[in-house]
């Protein structure tokens, strides 16, 4: 017989206590989570909290990541209509500039193959007149009267080309211009007394020559030679 308020002991099966720890453990680990994400909602479960919170990360990095963070959310969500808008404009301002090179290249892109045949005339008329004969007797530079016309029977010394002009560049025999070079013009030609080495100006033994020519877009290109009464 038991005596009047006494304590009566209780047996809890066993399948109830799997269920009870079961859901212990499913609490546990939803606060557990809670707080992972919410860490000053862990800062205000006390010490204990903190200290639980502190030895799963170090014991156990993996078993809780972290969850994305909303600045690595926001940059998967798209583009703004800003940022959109950007993107064209700086787009637009590289293209605009590269169309402009462009179009300058091709603009000039025949600027090298123009200096070079003004060049090539040139060249071609001091080649001309170095093969002529010094005509050393004479001593002093000679002026020529004839710029155009036929060359081949009208200048047989050097200093005959000094003054020396055209409009458009003749063959060497002077009767017509070449039609392809007829924007070319050989501007000048100046053969003066020059000094050089052991040549002295006054003696008249050695000349500089000087052909200028001009090209089709008005550019001057001027080539120096020497002849000396060898």
């Amino acid at each position: 017989m038991f005596e009047a308020g006494a304590h009566v002991r209780k047996i809890i099966p066993e399948e109830t206590m799997l269920i009870r720890l079961a859901q212990s453990e499913q609490m546990r680990e939803f606060f557990i989570q809670m707080w992972m994400q919410n860490p000053g909602l862990a800062k205000q479960g006390g010490i204990k909290v903190r200290d639980l919170m502190t030895r799963l990360e170090v014991d156990a990095p993996q078993v809780f990541p972290q969850p994305p963070s909303t600045v690595a959310s926001a940059k998967q969500r798209g583009i703004s209509l800003v940022e959109l808008i950007m993107f064209i404009v700086i787009v637009s301002v590289a293209l605009a500039g590269i169309l402009l090179v462009m179009n300058v290249t091709t603009k000039s892109s025949a600027d090298p193959l123009v200096r070079k045949q003004a060049l090539a005339a040139a060249e071609s008329l001091l080649e001309e007149i170095e093969l002529q004969d010094f005509n050393p007797a004479t001593g002093a530079v000679l002026v020529g009267t004839v710029t155009q016309g036929n060359r081949a029977s009208a200048y047989h010394i050097v200093s005959d080309y000094q003054g020396f002009a055209t409009t458009g560049i003749y063959t060497v025999d002077g009767i017509a211009p070449i039609a392809k070079l007829g924007n070319y013009n050989i501007t000048s030609v100046s053969v003066a007394n020059a000094a050089l080495g052991s040549i002295t100006s006054g003696s008249g033994n050695a000349v500089l020559i000087t052909v200028t020519v001009t090209d089709p877009q008005g550019n001057q290109i001027a080539i120096d030679g020497y002849r000396t009464a060898y």
